[in-house]
């Protein structure tokens, strides 16, 4: 996966979030232009190219100053840049917004 193309397809409105991404985006009070908008400006942290859903990948990007978020990305068979989870790094899983906790691997 590689951020030019996420970045390609985020700004020219090539992207669909999935339900669940909606759903967290929604539960973690985080609008769809921020979450756009973090992975526009984000860099890739974490490449999952034998995920079961397909070629996927870990982008970390900010909403405000000092603010992390993390979404998960991958692109369907169309081309369509789809966002398929939205939350914030935080403890117990992570140690800082680019440190996952040894040994958890289970995403959101």
């Amino acid at each position: 996966m590689d951020s030019n193309l996420i970045r390609e397809k985020i700004l020219s409105g090539n992207w669909a979030m999935s339900k669940h991404a909606r759903v967290r985006a929604g539960q973690r009070k985080v609008k769809d232009t921020e979450v756009v908008m973090a992975i526009a400006n984000g860099e890739i942290i974490e490449d999952y190219p034998e995920d079961v859903r397909g070629h996927s990948c870990l982008v970390l990007g900010y909403i405000g100053p000092g603010r992390p978020v993390h979404a998960v990305c991958g692109i369907d068979p169309s081309g369509t840049l789809i966002i398929i989870t939205v939350y914030f790094p935080e403890p117990p899983k992570w140690i800082d917004e680019r440190t996952r906790r040894k040994g958890d691997h289970d995403g959101d």
